[in-house]
């Protein structure tokens, strides 16, 4: 779980701009009725509390903008459209929380005062604080062992991030015909011979290890040598990669990764504490969900004939097929060539069903799967036996994925967008398999969260 943890950079910047939201409104309770009158005013009138308030509405604003996410943030146009976006949606539900709860209003002055002061702050620390993360001579320095294609592609993930924090100073190999090559910006600047020199003279603070083909090419003696002294952070390509992108490289996955990922008995209990949240999550779904249930039926029966259920048959855990229950989102006779690939504006879906899609109402008559122990709320998309064994033939390890039973939402579907192909299945797989190392209430908790921010949103759905 290292990756999915609040790292101290993330937890930083939140404290920050927590206190500067804070700041924001006490100053302008200050400007607002003067500096010898604003403790009083404050003191009287609960304001610190208030002030704390409305700033925990404004962080709730920046992580449902995706403001925390460094990947999405490093446009500087998007950065400040978010941050305004955030700051009035914070600004609304204020409104709304000051008509139900009268005790909790500012006050419409100090309120006047502590938007514009906050969204000034705000975009001027944050384009601070990105431009410095993205510096160039800030981070911290990557020095890739390899020259081949793994080492290619984590690089490009790299600088894919360029507020991460990491800079890649180069890569060292063991072919002299691409020394003073560039790969992919960075130089070849070494052989593996030269490790450990090369480590002193460009102050590397990390190496990362990322050749396919390793037998006596893999600078063992020099890699101990430089571990063991202290000098340096090294750290296996793969779970790097899977630290930075949030998902596993299929090229970089070997079978150990399997062998070394089985349920031992902690697992197993850790894996029936989940399902028992999973199944009491799911019967409360239900309840709460009755009257959009019987609503959408009425609705799917007014529009066309047929079923108001839709069942087909899913691959779930160890490979059992079971009959997965959805809202009729499409045409009685949309599959009578036989089964096709969802697509972007499907023509076979509906009226009622591209609504109920978008708001993920046809996913609710799952909730009967998870009860009946066929499903999880959280884990990898349940795909049809005819799919599975196309895909399987196709991609490596993609059987894998049935390891853990199959939910109703899941990281996949929460990190990569809607894709109808072998090739979104493969960049899917990597985020399916992620999930299955790294499970867990609190993983389950965040896509869980990440979920609801995508229904409120409108992204993702087809």
């Amino acid at each position: 779980m290292r990756a999915l943890r609040l790292n101290g950079r993330t937890i930083l910047l939140i404290l920050a701009e927590a206190a500067l939201v804070y700041g924001a409104i006490i100053a302008a309770v200050y400007l607002r009725v003067g500096v010898g009158d604003a403790p009083d005013e404050l003191i009287a009138k609960n304001g610190y509390l208030k002030a704390a308030v409305a700033a925990f509405f404004c962080l709730a604003a920046f992580y449902l903008f995706d403001l925390y996410d460094f990947l999405v943030m490093h446009d500087r146009r998007e950065l400040v459209l978010r941050l305004v976006q955030a700051l009035g949606l914070a600004w609304i539900a204020l409104a709304f929380s000051f008509y139900t709860f009268p005790g909790l209003m500012l006050g419409r002055g100090i309120s006047l005062i502590a938007l514009p002061l906050a969204l000034a702050l705000m975009v001027l620390w944050r384009v601070s604080i990105h431009w410095f993360l993205g510096h160039p001579n800030f981070g911290e320095r990557i020095l890739i062992v390899g020259s081949g294609d793994l080492a290619v592609e984590l690089a490009r993930e790299v600088l894919d991030r360029p507020d991460a924090g990491y800079r890649i100073v180069g890569f060292v190999g063991t072919d002299a015909d691409l020394l003073g090559k560039s790969l992919i910006n960075p130089r070849v600047i070494g052989m593996t011979d030269d490790l450990d020199q090369i480590v002193r003279r460009e102050g590397i603070d990390r190496i990362v290890v990322a050749m396919g083909e390793r037998r006596g090419q893999l600078p063992t003696n020099k890699l101990l040598q430089l571990s063991l002294a202290g000098q340096v952070t090294i750290e296996e390509g793969a779970s790097f990669y899977e630290r930075i992108t949030s998902r596993v490289s299929l090229n970089m996955l070997r079978p150990s990764w399997l062998i070394f990922t089985g349920r031992g008995r902690q697992a197993k209990g850790a894996e029936l504490l989940r399902s028992v949240v999973h199944w009491l999550v799911a019967l409360v779904g239900v309840i709460l969900s009755l009257p959009i249930i019987i609503v959408t039926a009425i609705l799917i029966k007014l529009e066309s004939r047929g079923p108001i259920f839709y069942k087909q048959e899913r691959v779930g855990k160890n490979g059992r097929v079971f009959t997965l229950t959805k809202f009729r989102s499409m045409r009685v006779d949309a599959e009578q060539s036989g089964p096709v690939w969802a697509s972007k504006g499907d023509t076979r879906t509906t009226r009622v069903g591209r609504v109920i899609r978008k708001i993920r109402v046809d996913e609710i008559p799952q909730f009967w799967n998870i009860l009946k122990g066929e499903m999880s709320f959280v884990g990898p998309r349940p795909e049809r036996p005819h799919f599975v064994a196309q895909l399987a033939n196709e991609i490596p390890f993609y059987e894998q994925r049935h390891l853990i039973a199959p939910g109703l939402t899941g990281w996949a579907q929460i990190k990569y967008p809607y894709g109808a192909s072998i090739e979104d299945a493969r960049q899917k797989l990597q985020y399916d398999l992620f999930y299955i190392k790294n499970q867990g209430l609190m993983l389950d908790a965040i896509i869980l969260f990440e979920t609801i921010k995508i229904i409120l949103f409108g992204r993702g759905a087809q």
